[in-house]
């Protein structure tokens, strides 16, 4: 069960551009989907982190999550974070809530997810996911 494998279900279960929130230094999953023909852009408050995505060809984006230009995420289909450090996850629920697309996280094994959340299985990872239209 290969973190690219999160990738694969991102391609099977969106549609159109994607945004990955806080990428830090882990990018297998953004460079899998591009190599899968989709559009993704990175965000992250590191710029260090923005420039080594930008070197590797992804899209990358400096925001805050805490407290995020909305104008950033202009026409983005779904979010997804792969193992964000459990203080952002909140504000990246926020945020789909807000934008009212849904979000995708990957997370470090042991780490909590808001009950408002769905547990998926996909290849034996346990993908959590929200979808606001849903109720």
């Amino acid at each position: 069960m290969p973190i690219e494998d999160f990738a694969d279900f991102l391609l099977k279960n969106t549609n159109g551009q994607l945004m990955e929130l806080g990428i830090g230094f882990q990018f297998k999953v953004a460079l899998r989907l591009i190599e899968l023909g989709r559009e993704v852009t990175a965000v992250d408050w590191n710029p260090e982190s923005i420039e080594k995505a930008r070197e590797l060809g992804i899209k990358a984006v400096r925001d805050d999550l805490f407290s995020p230009n909305f104008e950033l995420y202009r026409g983005v289909k779904a979010l997804y974070s792969v193992r964000p450090t459990p203080e952002i996850v909140k504000p990246i629920l926020e945020l789909s809530k807000k934008l009212g697309v849904s979000l995708y996280v990957l997370p470090l094994a042991g780490d909590s997810m808001p009950k408002s959340m769905r547990l998926v299985n996909f290849r034996g990872l346990a993908i959590y996911v929200y979808n606001p239209r849903r109720k």
